[in-house]
């Protein structure tokens, strides 16, 4: 079945995303959604609502911390971080500052699409509302941790979907492998703990066929995608077809992303913010998942 894109968006994104996590009764209830309780104009929560709900969902961190041990392509140099000043100050107070260093691509980060296409969206570039929204979780951890190049396929899509109900248009898809279990060990999460070129081709890890990524941009309207492993090509790729097919339609990925096994397959909303690195290819990322 072939989902027709959306022409138009709602303008506050953001209530769509409260309009997810707000699956409480008070949020249902006549009274929390009249105009006198700030009900926005697309019928979204007013705010004594929407503030019930935040208060009352769970907010699951989906990013891993950056220190020494975080997990970078093994091409990549990894997190540094320097003591500029700790410490109590002539002044009689305390104060604390650093200097850090990362490559774009390491621990959680965001891949945006002009990492791979040409002219596509830079990481400053993408809309806000591409990085939040309902969260679409499709789990194939069984297979995956029985295969580690395992190959992510349209017929997984469909599995889920027929359990489900199809992805909707903005949804965040989020693949679950079941490889956060691993991190930050790095030979079990990725294949191998050696660095450098060589290191590249003993990558193994699952990620999501490119077939799979051709059938999602022809037939369904995320916004963005999501992975608990270091890419959405599987670790053997040498032409990284998925990265290209999905960022060649401005699609975003998020690679890395922790604790995927805390979110339901449906009902959750996720926010994802990252640092906005003008003309960037990527960067490190904050990402939450909201759940009722």
């Amino acid at each position: 079945m072939t989902h027709k894109k959306p022409t138009r968006r709602m303008p506050a994104r953001l209530f769509l995303v409260a309009t997810a996590v707000c699956l409480l009764p008070a949020c249902a209830s006549p009274e929390n959604n009249s105009t006198e309780n700030g009900a926005g104009a697309f019928g979204a929560p007013g705010p004594m609502a929407l503030q019930e709900a935040l208060d009352a969902a769970t907010v699951v961190d989906m990013s891993w911390p950056y220190n020494e041990e975080t997990v970078y392509w093994p091409t990549a140099p990894g997190f540094t971080k320097n003591t500029d000043f700790e410490g109590m100050t002539d002044g009689g107070y305390y104060y604390s500052a650093y200097t850090v260093t990362t490559a774009e691509h390491g621990g959680t980060h965001l891949d945006a699409p002009v990492h791979f296409a040409e002219g596509r969206h830079a990481a400053d570039e993408i809309p806000l509302e591409r990085l939040m929204g309902p969260a679409y979780v499709v789990d194939v951890s069984d297979m995956a941790l029985a295969d580690r190049d395992y190959l992510i396929s349209v017929s997984d899509l469909l599995e889920a979907e027929g359990r489900l109900g199809p992805i909707p248009d903005g949804a965040i898809l989020l693949l679950r492998t079941g490889y956060g279990r691993y991190w930050p060990e790095r030979e079990q999460y990725m294949g191998t703990a050696e660095q450098g070129e060589e290191a590249v081709a003993k990558l193994h890890f699952p990620g999501i066929d490119p077939a799979a990524a051709e059938w999602l941009v022809a037939n369904r309207s995320i916004d963005a995608v999501g992975i608990d492993t270091p890419s959405i090509d599987f670790g053997q790729s040498s032409l990284f077809e998925t990265h290209r097919v999905l960022f060649e339609a401005n699609i975003p990925a998020f690679e890395n992303v922790a604790h995927l096994d805390r979110l339901p397959e449906t009902g959750a909303a996720v926010i994802g913010l990252p640092m906005k690195i003008e003309g960037g290819s990527g960067g490190p990322l904050r990402l939450m998942g909201l759940v009722p």
